[in-house]
């Protein structure tokens, strides 16, 4: 019961690091402007992210345009779009794969196979995380080298945006996740690896036959 509860618990935080993925690869806010000016009073303020950019006036209006050519999008930004749908894509495989296997669902016949089932999901959140690592810290360092780059202008300075906070957020979800699936998954395969099994003893009757009450 109590394996079965942790595997619902790591079932329930991949669903949420991957709810998360697409949330942050779907926000444009992966860099924004930076205010380093003595002037804080600013007109209007930039966001950029993997599919469009928008400007916020300081009104409230915003105004977003969607990328119009792929070819002419930083190395990044391409790597962050292919990244992140791969991700979104693997996570409703893993979320497929662990359901099929998981202790609460009769898709699988209980044993070795249904535990190899649910290890192959948690082994999928796994590797979520780990894409969707590659993207965020592409994008924060490129964000600080730039910040601290005294060539570059002011103007042209950014920080991160909250999308990257998001996805690091999902990324914890979906490794720590992953690992409870796994871990659960493996120590109930080692518990029905070594079965206890129960004999009573043979005893001879008084007319040296066994007492067949003792067998069942």
């Amino acid at each position: 019961m109590t394996s079965a509860a942790v595997e619902i618990l790591g079932l329930g935080l991949g669903i949420l690091g991957w709810v998360g993925v697409i949330l942050a690869c779907g926000l444009p806010m992966w860099q924004v402007s930076a205010f380093i000016d003595v002037n804080i009073v600013v007109a209007q303020t930039i966001w950029e992210g993997l599919w469009m950019s928008c400007v916020v006036q300081s009104t409230g209006q915003m105004q977003c345009k969607v990328y119009d050519s792929i070819l002419a999008l930083s190395p990044e930004v391409q790597a962050g779009r292919a990244l992140t749908v791969i991700v979104a894509l693997l996570g409703l495989v893993a979320l497929m794969v662990t359901v099929v296997g998981a202790q609460c669902t009769n898709c699988v016949r209980p044993g070795k196979m249904k535990s190899r089932i649910v290890i192959v999901g948690g082994a999928i959140y796994i590797l979520c995380g780990i894409l969707v690592l590659i993207p965020l810290c592409w994008f924060a360092n490129i964000v600080i080298s730039d910040f601290y780059d005294p060539t570059v202008p002011s103007s042209k300075k950014r920080e991160m945006g909250a999308a990257l906070y998001i996805g690091w957020a999902a990324t914890a979800l979906l490794l720590f996740g992953g690992c409870l699936i796994c871990c659960c998954s493996c120590s109930q395969r080692d518990e029905s690896s070594f079965p206890v099994k129960y004999s009573a003893p043979r005893r001879p009757t008084s007319n040296g036959e066994y007492d067949k009450k003792n067998y069942v």
